[in-house]
């Protein structure tokens, strides 16, 4: 008797602390979604003011994709930005457990994450579904609204660390405008000869004839090794 009553209050427990903890963290990242999206819009109207008289070719677009996603299109380049619906813990072995401070306050670690992804323009536009994207980066959000950013050093957030960064409308500008500097850096560049010189008249028909060679950007950005001293192909890349 003793054990089921320790087992439902050990629920009850989690329930009270963990359960609405994550609530908390999920309306915080739901808030700072509704914020982010807000500069992009703003972003869109106040560039295109200043361009829209050199060639409305270039001219950005913003996109609202619903609850969990939305977008910006700058040129040749689609940067996705993609709020996940669950929240999380860091694995033990993440950076974030050598600072003591999360280790005596670990309610402090529970985050939201909003992921921030480069495409190529025209892989959605023809619908060449073999073509490649890059996570660049990634916001995590807790408890009490501040945020680090895990990815390039040229995003411009110290990694990691909350408490530095809360979320306001001027450090999401600050995030979006370095996100689409870094994606404006690399150019496409050609494939090597000889990865292409042989192809089979199944990939003729099948892939060139429907615009759909693989194509992708290639930013030397590893998501799960990041070298923080400078990628060594620091180039977009078809394939």
């Amino acid at each position: 008797m003793d054990d089921q009553k320790t087992t439902k209050q050990h629920i009850i427990d989690t329930l009270k602390e963990k359960s609405v903890l994550k609530q908390v963290v999920y309306d915080q990242t739901k808030e700072t979604f509704r914020i982010l999206k807000k500069v992009l819009q703003d972003i869109v109207l106040e560039y295109n003011e200043e361009i829209s008289s050199e060639d409305e070719r270039v001219l950005l677009e913003f996109r609202d994709r619903g609850v969990f996603e939305a977008e910006v299109k700058i040129a040749g380049d689609l940067i996705i930005f993609n709020m996940h619906s669950n929240i999380f813990e860091f694995p033990r072995n993440h950076e974030i457990w050598k600072d003591n401070y999360y280790v005596e306050e670990p309610l402090m670690t529970y985050s939201g994450i909003i992921n921030i992804y480069n495409f190529l323009a025209d892989s959605f536009k023809y619908n060449r579904l073999d073509d490649l994207g890059y996570l660049i980066g990634r916001m995590f959000i807790n408890k009490d609204a501040t945020f680090f950013i895990e990815g390039r050093r040229e995003l411009g957030f110290n990694f990691p660390s909350f408490g530095k960064n809360k979320v306001t409308p001027e450090n999401m500008r600050e995030l979006v405008e370095s996100t689409i500097a870094y994606a404006l850096k690399f150019d496409l560049l050609v494939p090597p000869y000889n990865d292409i010189k042989i192809i089979s008249v199944e990939y003729m028909k099948e892939k060139i004839n429907k615009h759909q060679v693989q194509t992708g950007k290639r930013l030397g950005f590893q998501y799960n090794a990041i070298d923080e001293s400078g990628p060594s192909d620091r180039s977009k890349h078809t394939k």
